[in-house]
């Protein structure tokens, strides 16, 4: 019997009680951001029904969509997403990815303001921030363009950080952005709290979210952060979200997101190495020991050499194949040609079944003879 006896062990329904358990913070939300603007659900309805009737009245759309001709404006359609259930379909994904969970914890808030950012590549393209799609570190070495709609009398502040880079302690975030007293969409001229800093996913951690919030200010804020450059030590970038915003919650409120996935590639080497003097830390998965089942007095059906081996050291096993390989070996002389036929060379008749197999795979180059 594996486990505890049935009388002091778990049932089943407190064990998925303990894996489903969640406590009460995570339980209730809590709308931190902008209320919906309140529309006239009737005039929407007739709008949308003339606008049906309208179409269904064309005979030239109805021809052209019959013969698979129909041209579609896809900026229309993607304006008309915004307008409609765009904010609510980035919520979603945002909750996929518990973006909102890590940043404010019971807290969320529907982007309904469009915060459009772009990552320059080169060449005249440029790279887009979407809702967790992946963009290498390579690619955002140089702080991106960030676009939206304002009046010039508003205010703004953008914050990007990183959910899932801290070296040190696992709760806290690093800010690699911080621009505030933004007037209208001129990012260049709000105060730069804390310059850009590209994304260094760590090798082995997987995917990093970094993450953009647009927050509108109600009036200028003087937020009580130290200056940060570029070549300050990562210390200094240690932000808390949840901590920072309930500070400031009175004069700021969420408005926009965007946010993207990086993992590791060459560049973050040259980063750790050249620009902040230290060795880069990488993670590798300790993965457990197979499991070997005891030996059994009598194994039936099961090959006699592959039985033993398991019970063998491996380096043992692999220093036996080397020895075999270099036995026929001459550095003065051509390898020999390898068997056109193997499976056509007869075997010796006193030879067991498990060594014939044994010799078969050697000589097809099947197994563990491809190891050395």
């Amino acid at each position: 019997m594996r486990g505890k006896p049935p009388i002091y062990a778990r049932t089943l329904k407190d064990r998925l009680d303990e894996l489903n358990y969640k406590d009460e913070l995570s339980l209730t939300k809590i709308d931190i951001g902008f209320p919906a603007e309140r529309k006239n659900i009737y005039d929407i309805q007739k709008a949308r029904t003339e606008h049906v009737k309208k179409l269904k009245c064309d005979p030239n759309l109805e021809n052209l969509a019959r013969n698979h001709k129909l041209e579609v404006d896809l900026n229309e359609v993607r304006k008309e997403w915004l307008e409609t259930t765009g904010p609510y379909h980035k919520k979603q994904v945002a909750d996929h990815y518990a973006v909102f969970e890590h940043l404010y914890g019971e807290g969320y808030f529907i982007p309904y303001l469009n915060l459009e950012v772009f990552y320059d590549i080169g060449d005249g393209n440029s790279l887009p921030v979407c809702s967790g799609n992946v963009i290498k570190p390579k690619e955002a070495l140089n702080s991106p363009t960030v676009c939206y709609e304002s009046d010039n009398n508003c205010l703004w502040t953008l914050a990007l950080t990183n959910l899932d880079g801290h070296l040190h302690e696992n709760q806290k975030e690093y800010v690699h952005w911080l621009v505030a007293n933004i007037p209208g969409n001129s990012i260049e001229k709000g105060d730069e709290l804390v310059e850009y800093l590209r994304p260094f996913p760590l090798k082995g951690t997987g995917y990093h979210r970094y993450v953009f919030v647009l927050y509108k200010q109600n009036d200028r804020v003087l937020y009580d952060i130290p200056k940060v450059v570029a070549s300050s030590p990562l210390q200094d970038r240690t932000f808390v979200t949840r901590d920072w915003y309930k500070k400031h919650q009175d004069v700021i409120t969420p408005a926009g997101l965007a946010f993207y996935q990086c993992d590791w590639d060459e560049s973050v080497k040259d980063f750790f190495h050249n620009t902040l003097q230290i060795k880069e830390p990488a993670f590798e998965y300790d993965f457990p020991a197979p499991y070997i089942r005891p030996q059994e007095w009598f194994p039936r059906r099961k090959p006699f050499n592959l039985y033993m081996d398991k019970y063998r050291d491996p380096k043992q096993i692999n220093k036996e194949y080397l020895l075999r390989k270099l036995k026929h070996e001459d550095p003065f002389k051509m390898p020999e040609p390898p068997l056109k036929f193997p499976n056509a060379q007869p075997l010796p008749k006193s030879m067991p079944s498990w060594l014939k197999l044994h010799e078969r795979k050697i000589r097809l180059g099947w197994g563990r003879v491809n190891d050395v």
